[in-house]
Order: C-alpha cells, then structure tokens, then sequence
C-alpha cells in the first residue's frame, strides 16, 4: 500500500517536520511512503498535479491554521480523481472541534492528536480493508529518534529538530496549553543525532520545534555546552524562558562563535495584568533583563515577541512593551493574537469581550482595551519595522536615527504616517530606492538631522545590501 504524506510550507526555506515524524514509522512497518511538499506560492494546479502523480491508496495531509484553506480544496480535488483513495486530515488545526472537518464528504479519517502511532495503526487496518473510527484521537506522546531528513532528499536553509515535546506552561492562547507534561530527549541522545546534520554540507540552520527548550535548565546547559564543539558547524535556533537562565547558561553562551545559536524568546508583554489574564506566569523585567544580557555579549542574535490583542493590553501598553523591549534585543517582531481552536483564551473571548475573525488564522479584531483602528495601526507600524529595521538593510541609519529619540515606538509609528502620507502605498509595494529616499525624508524633517551624514549612512547601508548605484537624496527631502 502507498501512501503519501503532504504538507504546504510558509516559504520554499521551510520543511516539514510532522510528515517526516509519520514517514519514519510507517517505513519500519514497510510501507512505501512518499513525501509531497509545497509553499503557499504554489498554485492548486501544481500541487494537484504532485498528488495525483503518486496515485497513492491513503493521503494525509498536514493542518495549520496558514494552510488549511488550501489542503482541504486539495483534499476535495484527489478525492474526485482519486475516489477510492482515503483522505486523512491530521495536524494542529483539526485537533479541536473536528465536527467542521469530519462532516465534510471528502474526509475519510481524522487523526487527533499525537500521530506516530495512530496513524500507523491506522493505515494498517485500512491495508487489511478494515473499517476505523471516522475520528481519531491519540493521547500517545512519544519522541522519533534520529533526525527524520534522508541524505539524498531535497533540503533547505530551515530543517527542524524535536529534543522534547510538550511544555511546562499553560498559556491560554497556545495549543500547548491543551496537553500536560513534557517528554524530553537525554542531552546525549540529542547532541548525537545533532551531529548526524553533519552530513549536509550546506549552511543551514538547525531550528529546534521544543516550546521550551531550557525548561530543564541542567539538560539545555548540558545540549550547549556539547555544541561548543567546533564538530557541530550548524547554526542552532531555540526557543526558550529567558528567566530560566542561570549563571553556567550566561558563561556557556559568552564561549559561543559569533552567529553559531539564535534564541527565540516569548515575551508577549510587560503588562502584569496581561500576562497572568493570559496564564502566563512570567516576572517581564527578568526576561529582558536576561535578554539584555545576552545582547550586550555581542555574539548572540536574540529575537523578542510581543503579542497585540492579548486581554487588558491597550494600545499605549503595547507601545509601553515595545519601548522596554527593542533595546533588550537584536530583533523585535510585533505578531497579534490569534484564537485558536482548543485554547481557553477562544473559549472565553466572549466574557473577556475579544471579536475575532471566524476563520483562519481566527485573528483578533478587537478587544475591550483595543479598537480594530488601532490593530490596523499597529499592523502598519509592524509592516514598517519589518522592512526597515528587521531586514537589516538599513542597520547603519537606524542605529543614527534611534539615537536621537527616546521611543523606538513613537520613531516607527511616525515614520508609518509619514510614509502613508508622502506614498499612500503599502510597505510591501515600496521599492528600495523609494524606501531610502522616504526614511532620508522622514529623518531629515523629524529630527532636523545633517543631509550629508544621513545620506552617506543610507548610502553605506544600500552598498552592503544592492548590487545597484545607490539613489541621490539630498534635494529630494
């Protein structure tokens, strides 16, 4: 029996981890499995066209809440062509509230939860032409070993690990939330198959899927202190509780090359209130006290979340977050809450006054403590910051620019009505050339800045990033 295993990616960098969770089981049962991924710039007719060439007796798909528009008109479509083949919907977005899917006509089975063995068992019964459950569920939570990538595939800049899963918080906007305990990789078990990415020559980047990775601090200390090593030549990314940190992590990370880990940290707020409305039990200043700290190492690139539209955040405490926040750290990114499906945050959004879209990615519209002109605003300033502080095209500039304000947040948010003002234009639609000459503007006007020093900086900063003659400014602003 063959079955294929598919899954539609944000970008052509990213891979798939699940499908290669379920491929490495279903292998060792002896099944032929294949492998089918796509990018949401794929068009249906292509990846209907991968689908259909494996004529494949099960398909199973992977669910998110970014995809699932596009796999289930995909699902309806091989099940046209391909009746008697089983559509299977796993992943994050059919856990919860499976009657949207298992009603549909064109969904065989629905797999909730952990999938390794469930699935398997599931394609067994199917191969001996049994008849299982239209739903389901697995409470199973198990760990595969190895690194799930086949030398001789198809790899890109982003592959993932697992060394645990589950988390120890309970945040009442995560998933993760819905599950209890944590199931964890021995650091010598992790620091071994870490050592099988060694056999990929390119430069790539090892992203680590744990929720938590340091919620053992001993184990994570034991997992960076191995990768010291120059054997591992990767770049290593983790998502971590910056308050977990103790002494030995700040001595470890001082030893690391410059660019060799990157650390992902959840701040989400500094509004106390906020945060334990959120279950999120976290002390806000030693998160960016940590984070701080590592920055001013120099050798680390620490990447800070905030989250617009949690409950009792109000548009001035989110610019209050962003202001303590963009210091502590190398990139700031302003996401906005999203209420998914399982999480108590969805259940509660109508006593805690929440308005959200009704479908995916079920984004936050309002609240009682923001306004949806003001979401709007802050997705624009996000945009913005994105574009020219983010990318790091304009690195040189900003760190001149910022230098004469004392609020990063009120230095994006008037370099967005600027914008909007002088272009009208969406960032994303602005070109190089135009984005230099409106920041030359912005800065020049706002800060009363000298013409020759700031075109000279966004000049420099141009010639690292273009291979093009940089745009004359001044007379233009």
């Amino acid at each position: 029996m063959k079955i294929a295993l598919f899954a539609i990616n944000g970008s052509y960098s990213h891979t798939n981890l699940a499908i290669r969770c379920l491929r490495a089981p279903l292998v060792k049962r002896g099944f032929d499995v294949a492998l089918i991924e796509g990018t949401l710039g794929d068009t249906d007719s292509r990846l209907l066209d991968l689908l259909f060439a494996e004529r494949a007796d099960v398909y199973g798909f992977s669910c998110y809440i970014w995809n699932i528009d596009e796999i289930l008109r995909l699902a309806s479509d091989i099940k046209k062509l391909l009746p008697n083949s089983a559509i299977v919907l796993g992943g994050p977005e059919v856990m919860f509230d499976t009657e949207r899917f298992s009603s549909l006509p064109f969904v065989d089975h629905i797999v909730c939860g952990e999938g390794e063995r469930a699935f398997c068992e599931l394609c067994e019964a199917l191969s001996r032409e049994k008849k299982p459950e239209r739903v389901i569920r697995s409470s199973d939570m198990s760990l595969t070993d190895g690194i799930l990538y086949s030398a001789d595939e198809p790899h890109r800049r982003l592959m993932y690990y697992e060394s645990s899963r589950g988390c120890p918080y309970n945040c009442a906007y995560c998933l993760s939330s819905a599950t209890r305990g944590v199931m964890a990789k021995g650091a010598d078990q992790a620091l071994a198959e870490l050592y099988e990415f060694e056999k990929f020559d390119d430069d790539i980047i090892i992203k680590f899927v744990d929720r938590t990775f340091n919620f053992d601090i001993k184990r994570a200390n034991v997992i960076w202190r191995g990768l010291l090593d120059e054997k591992y030549t990767k770049k290593y990314h983790f998502e971590i509780c910056a308050s977990l940190l103790d002494e030995e992590s700040f001595e470890i990370f001082k030893k690391f090359p410059k660019g060799k880990i990157q650390l992902e940290v959840g701040l989400q707020s500094t509004n106390k209130k906020t945060l334990a409305a959120s279950a999120r039990h976290i002390d806000p200043s030693a998160v960016l006290a940590a984070c701080k700290r590592i920055k001013s190492m120099s050798n680390i690139h620490v990447h800070l979340d905030l989250i617009c539209g949690l409950p009792g955040d109000g548009f001035s405490d989110v610019a209050s977050a962003f202001d303590e926040a963009f210091c502590c750290c190398s990139l700031l990114q302003v996401g906005f809450l999203k209420l998914l499906h399982g999480t108590s945050l969805r259940r509660d959004a109508e006593r805690l006054g929440i308005k959200f879209r009704d479908h995916a990615p079920y984004e936050v519209l309002s609240t009682n403590d923001i306004s949806y002109c003001e979401l709007r605003k802050l997705h624009e300033i996000s945009d913005v910051l994105e574009r020219f502080y983010d990318s790091g095209k304009f690195a040189g500039t900003l760190d001149y620019a910022l230098s004469l304000t004392d609020s990063p947040f009120s230095f994006f948010s008037r370099l967005c009505d600027f914008i909007s003002k002088e272009d009208g234009r969406p960032i994303r639609r602005i070109g190089q050339n135009d984005a230099c000459r409106l920041l030359f503007s912005f800065i020049k006007r706002a800060f009363l800045a000298d013409e020759d020093k700031l075109e000279a900086l966004i000049h420099e900063d141009f010639s690292k990033n273009e291979v093009r003659r940089a745009p004359r400014l001044k007379g233009n602003g």
